[in-house]
């Protein structure tokens, strides 16, 4: 925190704008060493905050560049420190220069995310939403970019420090109640603070239950095509992802091995897999891609069962049947361009499961397709709404840490435990709910949260 860093902040490529990021106290008075501004009388020291200035960086004689340059002075910049911007123009080899340049006069080589980890240090964000400044960079569909907005804005900090208020407003009663019995009563206090804490864990539960949601806004939802061979099932991954990634043959058990990719429907993202046709066979190979494509349908978030609409339903039909039972299921009826032997009302009767008159074919149902996926995972709005998603595998073991403490709070009411024992556990819960925001961390886990995060931010 004493030097003074410096890093490329945007993408190493042939661009039109490249930018040279500087933080520390040192930042204007190295800018000073290699910066010339056109109006030859301005002081480079004295440059107001805030402003743009136009010039020319040198390496000592040697004239590197033309650019605009912008001061922030602290606490207003984003690290909370005094910060300087060096615009120059995006050739891999210039910027590479500039850079080369500021640290020769003075600066640090910035570790991956240091900038970001110094706003954390010095206050000015939490660590919830420098996580989520990572995430929107990583932000692979617009649900994940507004929720990591809405995250960086304050959305989870905000419910964290609510709860943790509460929980600091109760343990310091019990602690004064304690010291001080002559003057407070802790008389009946046991049935009021089992309904602050049962509201404590329904809020808790509520984000706990947000993870699921929140993982796949953020990695996408996990769907896997099932479906007996010769169902269509690499037809519909085609007609999916938009081109021919998966072969397409008339002989069944083309399909021996699972192929992912990743689609974005409507703004949401699907991690999607076609699996093994699901029959029995002798073949070693296809009987291991059967029983991979079972493993995948266990974990999936979302199961698209294909079914052969020209044909009767069969015992491998049946299987597949048995599988999806109390799964997330789309049942695509596809070749619904041909004359019909299943139909949509007999598949809802015996799964009771949506279905979905699909030809990949004649790349129809695709429509209806994304409204019922949105309809499953959020609520049939395709708008985001202000829900609190927790997206971070982290935050989410923190909150069922602090679950734990304090179903043990409620429990120690109803056995009638002294008021000593609530403290104990509600302070746990205090430190956990911490962990979340930053406020309760060690300094091994905040460099390695760091230390995912890109170079330059």
């Amino acid at each position: 925190m004493n030097t003074t860093i410096a890093a490329v902040a945007t993408a190493m490529s042939s661009s039109g704008i490249g930018i040279v990021r500087i933080s520390g106290a040192q930042s204007l008075e190295i800018l000073s060493r290699v910066f010339y501004p056109a109006k030859k009388e301005l002081n480079v020291l004295e440059i107001k905050s805030h402003t743009v200035t136009y010039g020319y960086i040198y390496d000592g004689k040697d004239l590197i560049d033309e650019v605009l340059v912008i001061y922030m002075k602290m606490p207003r910049s984003y690290t909370a420190e005094d910060t300087v911007e060096i615009n120059c123009h995006g050739g891999v080899l210039v910027v590479k220069k500039v850079l080369e340049t500021v640290l020769k006069n003075g600066a640090v080589p910035a570790e991956p995310g240091e900038f970001t980890k110094r706003a954390f240090l010095n206050g000015r964000i939490d660590l919830s939403q420098a996580e989520a400044v990572m995430e929107l960079i990583d932000s692979k569909n617009e649900y994940a970019m507004k929720s990591s907005l809405s995250q960086l804005k304050g959305s989870v900090s905000d419910k964290i420090r609510e709860i943790r208020k509460k929980i600091i407003y109760e343990i310091a009663f019990i602690e004064s109640a304690l010291d001080d019995p002559e003057h407070i009563s802790l008389d009946g206090y046991d049935v009021h603070l089992e309904c602050e804490i049962e509201e404590m864990i329904r809020e808790t539960e509520k984000l706990i239950r947000s993870a699921d949601n929140g993982r796949m806004v953020s990695e996408g939802i996990r769907t896997v095509i099932l479906g007996k061979p010769n169902a269509g099932k690499s037809s519909v991954l085609n007609f999916l992802v938009g081109e021919e990634r998966a072969i397409v043959t008339d002989i069944a058990g083309t399909t021996r091995d699972t192929l992912e990719e990743h689609i974005t429907l409507n703004g949401i993202s699907l991690n999607i897999a076609d699996t093994a046709g699901i029959r029995k066979t002798d073949d070693v190979v296809e009987k291991i891609g059967v029983e991979r494509a079972a493993e995948y349908a266990k974990n999936a978030d979302l199961i698209l069962y294909v079914v052969d609409s020209s044909e009767a339903l069969t015992e491998e039909d049946e299987r597949i049947m048995e599988m999806i039972r109390d799964k997330h299921v789309i049942i695509l009826l596809n070749k619904s361009d041909l004359e019909q032997v299943v139909s949509v009302s007999d598949m809802e009767r015996r799964t009771g499961q949506k279905v979905i008159q699909f030809s990949a074919k004649n790349r129809e149902g695709m429509e209806e397709l994304e409204e019922t996926i949105s309809d499953l995972f959020f609520a049939g709005s395709l708008d985001f709404n202000d829900e609190i998603y927790i997206t971070s595998a982290r935050q989410k073991t923190a909150l069922l840490q602090a679950f734990e403490s304090l179903k043990k709070v409620k429990e120690s009411i109803r056995n009638g435990m002294p008021e000593d024992f609530y403290s104990i556990d509600l302070m746990d819960a205090y430190e956990y709910f911490g962990l979340i925001i930053g406020e309760s961390v060690e300094d091994d886990l905040v460099n390695e949260i760091f230390s995912r995060f890109c170079m330059g931010k």
